[in-house]
């Protein structure tokens, strides 16, 4: 029955109760309730031997990492776009780029024969085919392995939304949702990519961007 003034505070409190660690360490895998153990646990992984960034004061555990990222800052973007100019430190990237202009989509689903530009968005189409995923919403097809999650997905649809953000208005059937938003106002970039320093606000945009690598 305990009582909070913000939503946020209120899903770090019922972490409490579920168990739930949202939030987890690229580098070993080790998962913490709030972001700030997380903080706190990832200085342990650069240690006395840290690498220093010349450039912008970035540290590295390994010298690749860091030969990695400093060739962002030095390396000219000699791939470059020839609909578009767009600039580019790798051929790969610019490859990937050009799909957007050629409507390009070299990776087929193998069930339904849907095509995609890159893998990434293959991977996560397959899974609506996954047969370890039955429970299907009916508002907008999200699959599930098990009841509870998938009930909590429907209340969602359902449900009045009232987490509400202080700065515009919009409002969130879940407290998380709204604490993800406010990063769009805080700018806020929790998850951090091990192999070249970037970061992200949201987790899935560090999962896809790591794909990269």
């Amino acid at each position: 029955g305990e009582a909070f003034s913000q939503g946020s505070h209120l899903a770090k409190h019922r972490r409490s109760h579920t168990g739930e660690r949202p939030h987890r360490c690229p580098a070993c895998g080790k998962t913490f309730c709030q972001s700030s153990d997380l903080a706190r646990h990832r200085r342990t992984h650069l240690g006395k031997k840290a690498l220093r960034c010349g450039d912008c004061g970035k540290l590295f555990r390994a010298g690749p990492a860091l030969a990695r990222h400093q060739r962002c800052h030095r390396r000219e973007r000699a791939h470059c776009c020839a609909d578009c100019g767009k600039g580019f430190v790798w051929a790969s990237h610019l490859e990937r780029h050009r799909r957007v202009h050629t409507g390009e989509r070299p990776f087929p689903c193998i069930s339904c024969g849907e095509r995609f530009a890159q893998k990434a968005h293959l991977l996560q189409h397959r899974k609506t085919h996954s047969p370890d995923r039955p429970y299907k919403c009916g508002d907008c097809g999200k699959r599930f392995g098990e009841a509870p999650p998938f009930l909590a997905h429907q209340r969602g649809h359902a449900a009045q939304k009232s987490y509400t953000c202080s700065e515009c208005g919009k409002g969130f059937a879940w407290a998380s949702h709204l604490e993800r938003h406010r990063r769009v106002h805080t700018g806020e970039k929790p998850y951090e990519c091990p192999e070249c320093g970037e970061a992200f606000s949201q987790s899935s945009h560090l999962t896809k961007h790591r794909r990269s690598h």
